[in-house]
């Protein structure tokens, strides 16, 4: 909980939160778009993972995976995405790290809890 956030700038991270793992790349830029015309005054400031982008960083080195920015941050957003849906399915093409994000994620998550 942040008490410091205005209501629109919680409302945006909710809005993020809950839509961007879904869109594809060429998606984005629209989202972004219309969220900043709903919203122009709004400054959203960047979400602190802390503990897990570490602990994240941390398995990936140790299974011997590459650390892309990018693919941390799906990691990530799966993690987001577990936080407000119950049930989700990872679509992709071959190879394309599903088996992979979801690896990390839960062990990154075990670790944590038993940390």
């Amino acid at each position: 909980s942040r008490p410091d956030l205005s209501e629109d700038v919680i409302l945006i991270g909710a809005m993020k939160d809950a839509n961007l793992p879904k869109y594809l790349d060429d998606d984005l830029p629209l989202f972004n778009a219309i969220v900043k015309d709903l919203f122009p005054m709004a400054q959203v400031p960047p979400k602190e993972y802390g503990m897990l982008q570490n602990s994240i960083k941390s398995v990936l080195a140790e299974r011997k995976k590459e650390l892309v920015p990018t693919f941390v941050n799906k990691i990530i957003q799966l993690f987001e995405t577990f936080q407000v849906r119950f049930g989700v399915m990872l679509v992709g093409p071959s190879g394309g790290g599903k088996s992979t994000i979801y690896k990390t994620l839960q062990k990154v998550m075990t670790d944590l809890r038993e940390s």
